[in-house]
Parts: structure tokens; sequence; C-alpha cells
């Protein structure tokens, strides 16, 4: 028989659970999440918002001057005749686009079929995660080689008549082929999260009931897959935002994207101010990408 000092902690304890959902850990277990998250995200966003009010004095020193300069040649550019900043931000943005939308296409057949159809489910998502355990630098030299005009594929694809090789390598269709293979897997894996945890047998319900396969899909597996639609377009669009490697290697560094401008004014116009300014339009843009999907989620679960 338990003494009554051990009842009454344990009594402690299961209010503890009830009043809180579970247990409680110590605080101090966050520090090192915490650390991380000051050191190398807010501590980094803090010095470039504070740059981007500066001024080059010099060839490279920075001034902080808190002056809206920067702000302003941007407001100018984007909203008056010149438009060179602007077109490269609507470059960057139709790349983000294509590029979601391509992962999302080939993505969303494979998603499915390993969630519905797959016998060895673990390999295949294997598969689709080895990519992951090279370099991301290592993958786009791969395709380098492979859209080479030399490469025997595309050497034997061009005599046959069915592609043009020379015509990709370096323009903007090889920097597409790149995304597309390099971003897949970010939006597979949520889009297999999603449709693993659906009830397959409301889809056979609705094609019982009369529904033909189009319109059970789009009626119940669409709704259900939305979360992970989402969340996969985020993981996706997010990071093309600010794409520099892709550009340079398959695109040989000819079209101009965001990343591209940014890397540009801090390695070789030594404007930080300018370039950290660049970096919080980006910066803001995606806040604001971020807010829509939120709200689109929230509807979304509580119509579900």
């Amino acid at each position: 028989m338990a003494s009554p000092e051990a009842e009454a902690t344990e009594h402690r304890r299961g209010e503890t659970r009830a009043g809180a959902g579970g247990p409680r850990y110590p605080g101090w277990l966050a520090i090192p999440a915490v650390a991380w998250y000051l050191l190398f995200f807010l501590v980094p966003l803090v010095f470039i918002a504070v740059t981007s009010f500066g001024e080059v004095v010099g060839y490279s020193d920075v001034a902080y001057t808190w002056t809206l300069d920067n702000y302003r040649y941007l407001w100018d550019d984007f909203f008056g005749d010149f438009h060179l900043y602007r077109d490269i931000f609507l470059e960057t943005f139709k790349l983000s686009v294509i590029g979601t939308l391509s992962t999302l296409v080939i993505g969303f057949p494979l998603a499915y079929y390993i969630a519905r159809y797959a016998k060895h489910k673990t390999l295949l998502l294997l598969l689709v995660i080895v990519p992951f355990w090279t370099s991301f630098l290592i993958r786009a030299y791969a395709w380098l080689i492979i859209l080479d005009p030399e490469f025997p594929v595309f050497r034997a694809l061009g005599m046959s008549g069915f592609v043009e090789s020379h015509e990709l390598l370096f323009t903007p269709k090889a920097v597409y082929i790149g995304v597309a293979y390099n971003y897949l897997p970010l939006m597979v894996l949520p889009l297999y999260a999603a449709l693993e945890r659906i009830d397959w047998s409301l889809v056979e319900a609705a094609q019982d009931l009369g529904d033909p396969p189009w319109r059970a899909f789009r009626r119940i597996t669409l709704p259900l897959a939305l979360p992970g639609i989402l969340a996969g377009s985020l993981l996706v669009f997010i990071p093309l935002t600010g794409e520099y490697i892709i550009p340079v290697i398959l695109g040989g560094n000819k079209t101009f994207y965001a990343g591209n401008l940014i890397a540009q004014q801090f390695l070789e116009s030594r404007d930080w101010p300018l370039g950290s300014a660049l970096a919080m339009v980006v910066i803001a843009a995606l806040t604001i990408a971020l807010l829509v999907y939120a709200r689109a989620l929230g509807r979304q679960e509580q119509h579900s």
C-alpha cells in the first residue's frame, strides 16, 4: 500500500496532466532551439534590416545613416519608368510559380500512386529522398553534364529530331528543368503525407453512388489532399524566390533572378545597403505569402 505522501504526489501529477493536456517539461529544454533561432535567424535578419537603412561611403564602407534612399530607389524602379529591378522580380516570381506548378504536376501523380497503389511504399519513398543524400551543388552540376549537347543521350535525341539539345543548356528551359528535379522531393513528401491519411473507402463509396472517377477525385480526394498541396507548394515556392545556384550553373548566369541580383550587390557592386533592401523586399513578399497560406489552411480546416 502506497504512503499518503506518494498518493498526494501522484494526485498532483495527475492534476498537472489534466490541466495542461499532458506532461509538462522544464523550459530550459528549449534553450538550444531558441539559441539557434536567435543566432542564425533573428540576429542576421536584424543586421540585414539595419543595413538596408544605411548608405555606401567610399568603395565598400557602410554608414548607418538611417536613410530611406534605398527603398525610395526601389520604389521608383518598381513603379517608375526604368523597371530594371521590377523585371528581375517578375522573372523571379515567374520562376517560382512555374517551378511550383511543375513539381506539383509531376509530384502529385507520383505521391498518389505511392499512397494508394504501391506495394513497396518505403522503397519508393527512399528513392524520392535519395537525391537529398547528395549535395545540391553536385546535383545542379550533374544536369550541366546531362544537358550538354555532347552528352550521348541528347546527341541521340538530337539526331532523331525529338529534341534540339543545343537549345537547352544555358537557357531558362535548363533552369526550369533543374528546378523541377531538385525541388520535386519537397513537393512529393507533403503530398504523400496528406494522401496517406485519406480513407479510400470514401472514394469507392462515391463511385458506387454514381460519381465518375474524375468527379470523385475532385469532390473527395482533392479537398482532403489540399493541406499537402499547400504545404508542398510553400516548401517549393519560398526557396525558389531566392534561388541562386541553379540559374548560375544551368542558366549560365545569363538570366537574372532576385537571388543573383542580391548576390551581385553584396559581392560585386559592394553595395550592401541596396542588397539588404532587396533582401528585405523579398522577405516581406514571403511574409505575405505565408500569411495567405495560413489563412487558406485555416479556412480549409474549418470546412473539413
